[in-house]
């Protein structure tokens, strides 16, 4: 089992900026694709973004493509999301997810993720 935790989450002005931050723990996620997905009030989870086992390859929604980046820090178990820009639509519950499925390709359903974290809430206000 891998467990996700993720932290970073807050209130933020629109223009603003906020790091999340995914720390896995349990068994190893190596060679674990990682991804994060976003849920608003009332709507379904969303794809963000992904980055593949060694970080040679991202993926990004087309909403947040050139705002956000995704990275990791394998030593540390860690993935991170950089949001800069943010808009009151950004506000969501944002979740990570670690696939054991994927390594060399990222995926951008929520199928193809088998670990989540519970979620961080990030809050942008006009």
């Amino acid at each position: 089992q891998v467990q996700l935790v993720e932290s970073g989450g807050g209130l933020v002005q629109a223009g603003g900026s906020l790091r999340l931050s995914c720390a896995a723990s349990g068994r190893t996620f190596t060679g674990y694709a990682m991804g994060w997905f976003r849920q608003a009030l009332g709507k379904e989870r969303d794809f963000v973004a992904a980055i593949t086992w060694s970080g040679e390859n991202t993926v990004y929604a087309s909403s947040v493509k050139g705002r956000f980046t995704i990275s990791r820090d394998n030593a540390k178990n860690t993935v991170y999301l950089q949001m800069d820009s943010l808009k009151p639509e950004d506000t969501a519950v944002y979740y990570c997810a670690a696939s054991s499925f994927l390594t060399r390709v990222v995926g951008t359903r929520a199928f193809q993720y088998n670990y989540w974290g519970q979620g961080t809430q990030v809050t942008v206000s006009s």
